[in-house]
């Protein structure tokens, strides 16, 4: 990759805009040549703070497609991780209004496990169809035989970038990519 030195070279930068913008860079070319970003991942990790935190952010697109060996490269494992009491607060939605939902997670493991919590939000388009939009909700780590309850709103407020459609939509809570069970609501007018 012709542009590489240059990043190379950039990444240690004093500057932390000209460190965000190598890892922006870095993010473009993984939606074109993910192996590439995640070779640089594997050689830059633990070079400085700095750079685990440029590569993290470099990281994002594969982090949010779920891609498994960047989610193992930054310690994401859902082994023996528990979700229960997963749960659609307002099962109907009006339009302008927030869905709420809760759900508990518990670490099964002996030791502290890294996760990456998201949401999926399957929105009803024009046509019937349901089309996924994930969520981040957070990176945390947590402790071993410990119950995290978490409670999340999403807003079906009007915008101009969403059209709204009535209808049933889902939802899913997704643990280092692994996707829950999908649950339905009705979004009303």
């Amino acid at each position: 990759m012709p542009i590489f030195p240059i990043l190379d070279t950039l990444k240690n930068d004093n500057c932390e805009v000209v460190r965000r913008s190598v890892a922006n860079n870095l993010n473009d070319i993984s939606k074109d040549n993910p192996d590439f970003v995640i070779e640089t991942v594997e050689k830059w990790q633990g070079y400085t703070k700095e750079t685990d935190a440029l590569i993290k952010h470099a990281s994002r697109t594969l982090l949010k497609q779920g891609e498994p060996k960047t989610l193992q490269l930054f310690g994401f494992d859902s082994k023996n991780i528990m979700l229960s009491n997963f749960d659609i607060l307002t099962p109907s939605v009006k339009i302008g209004d927030a869905l709420e939902f809760s759900f508990s997670l518990t670490n099964q493991n002996k030791t502290c496990k890294t996760l990456r919590l998201e949401y999926g939000l399957y929105y009803k388009k024009n046509n019937g169809d349901l089309s996924r939009k994930v969520f981040k909700i957070s990176e945390r780590e947590i402790e071993p035989n410990k119950v995290y309850k978490i409670n999340r709103k999403q807003s079906f407020k009007l915008i101009t970038t969403r059209k709204f459609h009535t209808g049933i939509h889902q939802l899913s809570i997704i643990i280092n990519d692994q996707e829950s069970q999908i649950k339905d609501f009705e979004l009303v007018s």
